[in-house]
């Protein structure tokens, strides 16, 4: 059973958190650089360098400039509700621009080699800007590399590609995942008082995310020999893909009798794999995740009977394609461009301290709701139907 929260009231609030963490980035991104730049389609090359020229298309929004540009966001996998919500949010973002003609999505499927066409094919269209999540890495970093040669502006986010900005790309949007995997760490070892058996599972091997919430959580752990990391080294791999994960979970299981805490950069796959640990006759131990609304709803529901269940998450961060549009859009457009390429990692419920909030949970929504995400209900729901608005319909 899923309930709501107590007075109907914590969803709204929560969305307008999300809503508040996007005026901050909106914020940060009117504020642009001293240096100008002449440059032509690679404007601002150096990430962030070149403010852009000329006044701005939408005086609400400073990042969208008056030159015309056809807009891409490029996923290595799009097949998870993350990405459905965030590409939802990125054709919302490309929509309040209308410098912006034209916008494109492609879905690499989590085949290397179908992204790194999705690229090329990108770039023999004339798209002006690309925004590209590279799930591969650094085998996404040559097709980035010729794009940003033939002159379209490349702005890949979250996963880091390896090579430089300027030289590879314009810019990299990147967050501090080795601070979530201390905030997770610090919880973790606090609810476990020093002591026990913790998993972590990533996404597909090597990606830059997870190894670095991996160094994270060792620089914590590290103070407390009590507490030992289980499974595969540096992570489980589980692609971000919820069967996959299920499949890990299940193994895990099967091989470690005791498990007193899981750790995951994916909170709706993780929950999905609850069931696991009750056809195991296991209880579910202490997490720390991303946020997403199964996880607080699994909250509600269990924790009264399962009382080693302890949730803490950050935020999951589907907005973060936002900064990263808004960032291409303004290069590409001649706004103006945003002063920094970092987004903050930032804590979001706390099942023990409820500080800032308590686990969340608004069973209106679909379980695969995310609850930080800044979308309104009605949003969420189209998002999660697989509704990529076009431009048209959002104007």
């Amino acid at each position: 059973m899923r309930d709501k929260p107590s007075g109907g009231t914590r969803h709204r609030a929560r969305l307008t958190v999300g809503a508040a963490s996007l005026a901050v980035l909106s914020l940060t991104a009117v504020a642009c650089s001293s240096a100008g730049s002449n440059n032509t389609s690679n404007s601002g090359n150096s990430g962030g360098s070149a403010a852009g020229q000329g006044s701005a298309a939408s005086s609400k929004y400073p990042w969208c400039g008056p030159k015309q540009a056809s807009i891409a966001l490029a996923d290595g996998f799009g097949d998870n509700t993350w990405r459905e919500l965030t590409r939802f949010s990125a054709v919302t973002v490309a929509a309040q621009c209308p410098s912006v003609t034209r916008y494109v999505y492609d879905n690499g499927e989590g085949n290397t080699q179908k992204a790194i066409s999705d690229i090329n094919s990108l770039v023999a269209q004339g798209i002006t800007a690309i925004v590209d999540f590279p799930d591969a890495g650094e085998a996404m970093l040559p097709a980035l590399t010729k794009a940003y040669q033939a002159g379209a502006i490349v702005v890949p986010y979250r996963v880091f590609p390896g090579g430089t900005a300027g030289q590879n790309y314009n810019a990299y949007i990147s967050t501090d995942f080795t601070s979530a995997g201390v905030l997770w760490g610090q919880d973790v070892a606090t609810a476990l008082h020093g002591q026990g058996n913790v998993v972590f599972l990533g996404g597909p091997p090597a990606n830059s995310q997870s190894l670095a919430e991996y160094q994270g959580l060792q620089s914590v752990f590290g103070k407390y020999p009590g507490i030992h990391v289980i499974g595969q080294k540096p992570y489980n791999v589980t692609n971000w893909d919820p069967a996959l994960t299920q499949q890990v979970v299940a193994s895990l299981l099967s091989r470690y009798p005791k498990i007193d805490a899981v750790v995951s950069d994916f909170g709706t796959a993780l929950a999905a794999s609850f069931p696991q640990f009750q056809k195991a006759g296991r209880k579910i131990p202490v997490i720390a995740t991303e946020d997403g609304n199964s996880l607080g709803c699994d909250y509600a529901s269990m924790h009264a009977s399962d009382p080693g269940f302890e949730l803490f998450t950050v935020s999951s961060q589907t907005w973060m394609v936002e900064y990263a549009m808004r960032y291409a859009i303004a290069l590409a457009t001649k706004g103006k461009v945003p002063s920094s390429t970092v987004v903050p990692q930032q804590n979001y419920e706390n099942s023990v301290t409820g500080s800032p909030d308590k686990p969340v949970c608004d069973s209106s929504l679909p379980a695969t709701a995310i609850m930080s995400s800044g979308l309104t209900a009605a949003q969420q729901q189209a998002a999660l139907n697989g509704t990529i608005p076009s431009l048209a319909s959002l104007r």
